[in-house]
């Protein structure tokens, strides 16, 4: 475990305290700003209360603004490990938009599989109606299953993505490439992924390349993530609940992409009860 991960388990705690233990803040200054210079002086002397052995850390107090993106991503892995993933009949997923006056589009899928749908488009007003469309992920049906098998280590994540194979119609250009990005962001969104395994997708995703964190706003931390192909995908992540509360490129659940340039809202949860 390196020193963000140290970090992103003090801080991802439920205790409202913010100051943290970790060995160095000159040390994580100097990795953030990708330098390998130790500083020193920021050292003081604690006792490790679970055992009787010295430690040497130091204690600082972390602001929302001294977050990188990694940063606020490695906090969602450790707090995504930590909540239990819930229990209930569906997997309840609601979207809404910004726009007034549109409905939010929700989906109700059990674990044999069986999907309804309100508020999508071309659905009757109101109305809850069987869909059959599957989960999908990266162009191909996935189960509940299948996702509770899939890579816990990040790297093995990615390299599963890599080797999947799906329908190219139901595909970005970056999944026909291999490129983990979306396939990551469905598995932190829509999909009822187990904690374990979306654990392992945001500490893939705090690999990505350029990830900035933009500041606080309502929900958590808006995070930009660059796309190969020139696209921003805006997430905004709350690293306390690893919940994403808003992004600009829902990817649904049963594999459909959309872009909006204003954010959209997400909530999932697990439910025993399917509306009439």
């Amino acid at each position: 475990m390196d020193d963000l991960d140290s970090i992103a388990t003090l801080l991802a705690k439920p205790e409202p305290s913010r100051e943290v233990l970790l060995r160095s803040r000159g040390r994580l200054e100097a990795r953030m700003a990708g330098r390998g210079r130790r500083r020193t002086g920021w050292l003081v002397p604690v006792v490790a209360l679970a055992t009787a052995a010295a430690a040497v850390v130091a204690v600082i107090t972390v602001s929302p603004a001294d977050l990188s993106g990694r940063d606020v991503l490695l906090m969602a892995a450790v707090s995504a490990e930590r909540t239990p993933q819930g229990s209930g009949t569906y997997w309840h997923v609601s979207s809404s938009h910004e726009t007034p006056g549109l409905p939010p589009m929700e989906s109700w899928i059990s674990r044999d599989g069986r999907r309804w749908t309100r508020g999508m488009p071309m659905d009757p007003p109101k109305a809850v109606i069987p869909d059959p469309r599957p989960l999908m992920l990266k162009g191909t049906e996935v189960s509940f299953e299948d996702l509770a098998g899939l890579p816990t280590d990040p790297e093995a994540l990615k390299t599963w993505i890599a080797k999947r194979r799906g329908n190219p119609n139901d595909m970005s250009r970056s999944e026909l490439r291999g490129e983990p990005l979306f396939p990551l962001i469905s598995l932190i969104t829509e999909l009822p992924t187990p904690p374990e395994v979306r654990s392992a997708a945001f500490r893939a995703l705090a690999t990505t390349p350029g990830v900035r964190n933009t500041g606080t706003v309502e929900g958590g931390q808006e995070l930009v993530i660059p796309d190969p192909d020139g696209w921003e995908t805006r997430l905004v992540v709350d690293p306390e609940t690893a919940q994403v509360k808003r992004t600009n490129f829902p990817l649904g659940g049963d594999g459909s992409l959309t872009w909006s340039k204003d954010s959209i809202s997400l909530t999932t949860e697990w439910t025993n009860r399917l509306p009439r």
